[in-house]
């Protein structure tokens, strides 16, 4: 299963690629120095992290003394934000979106308690922001603005430089979490007015584990955990150097295969969608067609259940992602697609394709074959499949009896 498994499912994780494995297996065997030691052994060590932080530095067009390593994104976006407040503690105001992962959105949940005022900008129909709502937030207790680059469900990317002109204008600190778009599309720093900037390693064919928080030169920073004199003083801990070197590799890898892989994953994605939005009734494509990762395709099918359409999915070997963030014994669907307003009649069987450079066209077909068949199957067994009234009258008594 696991080796001829379909895999859709790459903006959960990524499969690590195999020179990145080469290149790091001998830190974990021959070079196991601590690369802050002074003798020879561990200082060979120390110039190849120095080595795999330019080669970060460079997907994102950054200096390499911009890179700051963490173990994850949900670190990387704690350490931001809570960066940017101690940096500025008579401001107690912050922007967010409604959208946001819980990395973010749960630590502005948080504050709140801690007596700071949160704005969660709302999204249209497409995932999109609205500018002008944007700018009537800001004011001069705006600490700092956390807003993604490109969102985890739909693939919906934010013009992020249109919203950080209007944020350097208030004097508040931008911070985006790039994870989802590292990798996948074109990132400059030297040219941006993003301040701070989160990546994670294992969503571009890295370990997990490791992470990565860019800081631009100059933006006032606080460390989130304290200790020695790592990472300049910016977050304390030996560092995790397999997965330093590993992401390194990654990030050099990403890069060079960047223009071709994304116009391949797109050619395949659209193809994907396409095809199954002629062949399968009542069924949408959820989020900005236009403005998103060309990996992604979130796809809503009427009067169904994502949880079912995945397990059918899964005896076929193939791995997908629902729209939904739902638990076992729970209808409510993702913060996300609730945020877009979609009606329930479609949120509710949500699915989430997302695409890598190793995904292959003989396995878009295999997708492209069973779907029909899988969703024929589910509607067969709803007595509500035409009637919207009906399905959410039935989804209400179901909710009730669990």
């Amino acid at each position: 299963m696991q080796n001829n498994c379909i895999y859709l499912d790459n903006n959960a994780t990524t499969k690590v690629d195999p020179e990145v494995i080469e290149v790091m297996l001998p830190y974990l065997t021959d070079y196991y120095g601590n690369p802050s030691s002074m003798h020879t052994f561990g200082g060979q060590v120390g110039k190849a992290v120095r080595t795999a932080r330019e080669q970060l530095a460079a997907i994102l067009g950054a200096d390499e003394s911009e890179i700051v390593y963490t173990s994850c994104g949900t670190e990387g976006d704690n350490a931001a934000i809570r960066a940017a407040l101690l940096a500025q503690p008579e401001k107690r105001h912050i922007v967010t979106t409604q959208v946001e992962h819980p990395a973010v959105l749960n630590v502005c949940k948080q504050l709140e308690t801690q007596g700071y005022s949160v704005t969660y900008l709302s999204v249209n129909h497409q995932g999109q922001l609205d500018l002008d709502e944007l700018e009537a937030s800001l004011t001069g207790n705006t600490a700092l603005v956390t807003i993604m680059y490109a969102n985890n469900e739909t693939g919906t990317i934010f013009p992020i430089e249109q919203i950080g002109l209007r944020v350097k204008e208030s004097g508040a600190i931008f911070h985006v979490d790039a994870v989802q778009a590292v990798g996948k599309i074109p990132l400059n720093m030297k040219t941006s007015t993003v301040d701070m900037l989160t990546l994670s390693g294992h969503k571009l064919h890295g370990p997990k584990g490791i992470g990565a928080l860019y800081i631009r030169r100059g933006v006032r920073f606080r460390p989130f955990i304290l200790g020695g004199h790592q990472e300049r003083g910016r977050r304390a801990g030996t560092e995790n150097v397999p997965a330093i070197i590993a992401l390194g590799k990654a990030a050099e890898l990403e890069l060079l295969h960047l223009e071709e892989a994304t116009a391949r994953e797109r050619k395949l994605r659209d193809r994907l969608e396409q095809t199954l939005l002629a062949t399968i009734p009542n069924c949408v494509v959820n989020g900005d067609v236009t403005q998103r990762l060309p990996n992604t395709t979130n796809i809503g099918f009427k009067y169904i259940e994502g949880e079912a359409i995945l397990l059918l999915l899964n005896k076929y070997g193939i791995c997908a992602s629902s729209g939904s963030a739902c638990t076992s014994g729970s209808l409510e669907p993702s913060h996300v697609l609730r945020a877009m307003g979609l009606p329930y009649t479609t949120l509710h069987g949500s699915i989430r394709f997302s695409l890598c450079r190793y995904t292959t066209e003989a396995e878009i077909d295999r997708v492209i074959e069973v779907m029909p068949s899988i969703v024929e199957r589910l509607r067969a067994l709803s007595p509500f499949k035409n009637d919207d009234a009906g399905w959410l009258q039935g989804q209400e008594q179901a909710l009730a009896h669990r």
